[in-house]
């Protein structure tokens, strides 16, 4: 017994003279740990079972950098679920750390096919050799005293970005550091970031990944990383070498500089594919569990087994059940624990939210969420949206969840298009969305024109057709309604005039988002006008198609990406200072008016001919005098005489701002006296002072 209590005790990591073992997979019958040495050479140990379906051993004599996986054994039939074949090696759903990359190749499968009747077999290959390895991590980081920026929801900034294409181009950067965690905190990224304003970098998959075999046999990648691999260690080709540390080393240096990191991560689904898919990790371990999956019966009575599908990657995670519930929370702390990440954005969230395969806003996940001390203090972010049954949940999540709003960017797209009927949409979306979100969620909206799911800015004002044929799928991929313009000439131009309605295009759009309640959020690159020469899916595109092009910081002849990048810091400033623009979000203290300067309530703003409307922002709802903000827009082809306010006032006005102006940012006194004439498909702020 004194023996046994001894066991328990815990011990420090310098005291610690071992690594303990635990993998779930309830149904094997039995559970091998693989651990390889510098030579790669296996040794195999049996695991010890446990009533909770948990196999668990402790390896004296090892530790941190340690490479292993495990095999498990058990019933394999093609029409079961779970199937168990021991010459799989699978990585541990907890790695830290994934050392090397999945080799595609016959062996990564648990079955073979039969060449003369197509049947499945038990594949007899072993897949050591073509899998990458585990790896025991410490957890220590030198962290030298610095916190997280704390920054509110109400004063975010967000800034989406690829940790590769935002530095693999940039040459202010030493070349062994472009494309990496550590090239994002280099100085010269960091404060890029501060110079242009934002407040949180929003950071694609930075999970491990495997490209799925059809993009690795085209000669393509999934670019992106929506096809994870284990979901607690980072993916290691973004790093110099340890993409532990290194990834450490880069939210440190940003929060060093103020700057918060939130997190895309994908919880929907994983790389393994449907019911025949490779076994990689879940599936070898426990499939049934992790996974949703169908059973049908043929008219022969024959059972058929296959995965649901409710993400479009062929599989979907099995949140009725509680390990999986389980490895979701325990990824989630980890990130936030061992990285300090601030918050996450959730890829296809209503996948997360269903229980018995229906969305409930008070599923069990959320709960979690909820009550955990440590995530419920962390932003989350929802992709309001999934391809399985009423998939659209847009507004649906928690009160204290924000949620990617599509119904902003296509309003705001459409609006400054010039389409008709128009305005009421542009109106509510200004206002945080509140038609949509109701008033007790007012910032409940993440306001966006483009984000990494479709066109650059640029191409939206430059394409009015996806141009994705580099992807290989006959340009049948992406999304076929853009709400874009090319203005007359489809892509590359050197027309002036062409180019000169494009940079206005531009600058309305990102006004307007910085002029909007709810969080701004900026695709990285849309500030100074990069281009995917029309492509609208650049998922599978790890070139200079996808990667951000800085050569304009060093080209003088590039002028209109150094403008617009100008502007864009601008607006942020002015987002950030002006005290009108500072507001927790909603309809409060907020009105809109036509041109004739006429207040106009909810059914009156629906019935607004024409493509005019000027939202007026006061410094107190009850008095009226003590000064406001007019934003004036006009989407029509002609200029518009606008009327905002009394012309008996003793109030003064000065314009702000001005799309249309070679120089947009201005202080200039208003000599007429309540009425401003607005150029056609531009934006004007005007400021009232007492």
């Amino acid at each position: 017994m004194k023996q046994g209590v001894q066991s328990l005790l815990t011990a420090s990591a310098e005291q610690a003279d071992g690594v303990n073992f635990a993998v779930y997979a309830p149904q094997a019958q039995g559970v091998e740990l693989c651990l390889f040495n510098q030579k790669n050479q296996e040794t195999r140990l049996a695991m010890l079972p446990s009533a909770m379906g948990v196999w668990h051993l402790f390896v004296a004599s090892i530790g941190a950098g340690q490479c292993y996986g495990y095999r498990a054994d058990g019933q394999w039939h093609p029409d079961l679920s779970p199937r168990f074949n021991n010459r799989k090696f699978l990585l541990d759903p907890y790695s830290r750390e994934v050392r090397g990359e999945v080799s595609w190749h016959p062996a990564l499968f648990d079955y073979s096919i039969s060449k003369s009747t197509g049947a499945w077999k038990i594949s007899e290959i072993d897949s050591a050799g073509v899998m990458p390895r585990s790896v025991v991590r410490e957890r220590e980081f030198d962290w030298q005293k610095v916190s997280k920026p704390g920054t509110s929801r109400t004063d975010s900034i967000i800034y989406e970005l690829h940790v590769k294409g935002f530095s693999i181009q940039n040459k202010a950067i030493p070349e062994q550091l472009r494309g990496t965690y550590l090239g994002l905190s280099h100085p010269a990224s960091v404060a890029y970031l501060q110079q242009l304003g934002v407040t949180a970098v929003e950071l694609l998959p930075v999970t491990s990944r495997v490209s799925e075999e059809r993009l690795d046999n085209m000669g393509l990648s999934n670019y992106w990383g929506y096809n994870p691999l284990c979901l607690m260690a980072p993916e290691p080709s973004l790093a110099v070498d340890d993409p532990v540390t290194e990834m450490k080393t880069m939210i440190r240096e940003l929060h060093r500089a103020g700057i918060e990191v939130i997190m895309d991560v994908v919880f929907n689904h994983t790389c393994e594919s449907g019911h025949g898919g490779p076994s990689l990790s879940l599936r070898g371990l426990s499939e049934r569990d992790y996974y949703l999956v169908d059973e049908t019966v043929d008219g022969r009575g024959h059972k058929k087994i296959d995965s649901a599908n409710y993400t479009g990657c062929g599989n979907t995670m099995n949140f009725d059940c509680p390990q999986t519930l389980k490895l979701t929370m325990d990824a989630l702390r980890s990130w936030v624990e061992e990285y300090q990440i601030d918050g996450f954005r959730f890829d296809l969230a209503p996948t997360m939210a269903r229980q018995g395969r229906v969305f409930r806003s008070d599923s069990a996940f959320f709960q979690a969420i909820y009550q955990d001390p440590v995530l419920s203090q962390c932003k989350m972010i929802a992709e309001p949206w999934d391809i399985g049954p009423e998939g659209y949940r847009l507004a649906g999540f928690p009160r204290e969840w924000q949620e990617w709003n599509d119904r902003y960017r296509d309003g705001i797209r459409s609006f400054w298009r010039g389409d008709d009927h128009r305005v009421a949409d542009i109106g509510w979306r200004m206002v945080g969305s509140v038609d949509i979100f109701g008033n007790h969620r007012p910032i409940g909206s993440i306001n966006y024109i483009c984000s990494h799911d479709g066109f650059t800015l640029n191409d939206l004002v430059s394409y009015e057709h996806r141009h994705n044929l580099a992807n290989g799928e006959h340009n049948r991929d992406g999304d076929a309604h853009n709400y874009s313009c090319n203005y007359g000439v489809e892509g590359h131009t050197t027309h002036s005039p062409v180019l000169a309605r494009r940079q206005r295009a531009k600058r309305n759009m990102l006004a307007t988002l910085m002029l909007s309640r709810g969080t701004p959020m900026i695709m990285a690159g849309d500030e100074f006008g990069n281009t995917q020469d029309g492509n609208n899916n650049a998922y599978c595109q790890d070139s200079k198609l996808s990667w951000l092009d800085w050569s304009w910081q060093e080209d003088e002849s590039v002028w209109m990406a150094k403008d617009l990048q100008a502007f864009t810091a601008g607006l942020i400033a002015l987002r950030k200072k002006h005290p009108l623009l500072q507001s927790y979000g909603g309809r409060k203290s907020i009105c809109w008016m036509d041109r004739q300067g006429a207040l106009l309530n909810e059914h009156q703003l629906g019935q607004v001919q024409g493509g005019c409307l000027v939202l007026k922002i006061m410094a107190s709802e009850s008095d009226p005098n003590a000064g406001a903000l007019y934003i004036l827009m006009n989407n029509e082809k002609v200029n518009r005489r606008f009327i905002f306010a009394n012309r008996h006032s003793q109030n003064y006005w000065f314009t702000l701002m001005d799309t249309a102006g070679a120089k947009p940012f201005t202080q200039e006194v208003l000599l007429t006296r309540g009425w401003h004439l607005v150029e056609g498909h531009s934006l004007v702020i005007i400021e009232e002072r007492d």
